[in-house]
């Protein structure tokens, strides 16, 4: 009796080890599980707050006024949209499409010859986050709207990545595009499930 006693008293540190090993891997996993469920439930509210806002701006909402920017904060409230500064960027982009000369007088309304330009471009939120996936070709003129100048003969205002990202305007159809992003850093995992943001982007 005293030989299985004292056997089981050596085994008792290996069994804290071999809990100790299971654990530490099943806590990460776990814990890793809570924070991409919490990434998904935010990347559901950018995504409404980004539709929300291409939404309006397809009807005419104008983003330049001081009103208009207060109501898109209040719509992000939540994810600490500001008009400037906080955690969220939100970039309002009208895009055109225009036919090369080639396509002919009306344009081939399925002519692909030409260029996406920029016409009206409106930031709102922490500029130093990311900035736009459709970026122009350099720098443009803008008026206090928004509006590019010249961007029928401006070369800066082409958009060279428009089309291979699946959308093929027709000759001089708009497109309004909304991006939306979000810094995340507050749910994280360092050295493990980094959070560096949430993106999404909604087109009319």
């Amino acid at each position: 009796m005293r030989q299985i006693i004292k056997r089981n008293k050596k085994e008792q540190g290996h069994s804290i080890l071999e809990f100790a090993l299971v654990a530490m891997p099943t806590v990460t996993m776990l814990l890793g599980v809570v924070v991409v469920g919490i990434n998904l439930g935010r990347s559901d509210q950018v995504q409404e707050i980004c539709r929300d806002a291409d939404a309006m701006y397809v009807r005419g909402i104008d983003f330049s006024q001081s009103g208009n920017q207060q109501e898109l904060v209040r719509l992000g409230q939540n994810m600490n949209l500001q008009v400037s500064g906080g955690d969220g960027l939100v970039t309002l982009s009208k895009v055109t499409f225009i036919p090369d000369p080639a396509c002919g007088t009306p344009p081939d309304p399925n002519c692909t010859n030409g260029k996406n330009v920029l016409m009206q471009r409106i930031v709102l939120g922490n500029t130093t986050l990311q900035s736009t996936h459709f970026p122009t070709a350099g720098a443009v003129s803008q008026d206090a709207q928004g509006n590019v100048a010249n961007y029928t003969t401006d070369s800066n205002a082409v958009i060279g990545n428009f089309v291979t990202n699946g959308f093929q305007l027709k000759p001089n159809e708009i497109s309004y595009v909304a991006e939306t992003y979000f810094r995340a850093a507050d749910v994280s995992m360092g050295g493990f499930a980094s959070s560096p943001g949430i993106y999404a982007q909604s087109f009319f």
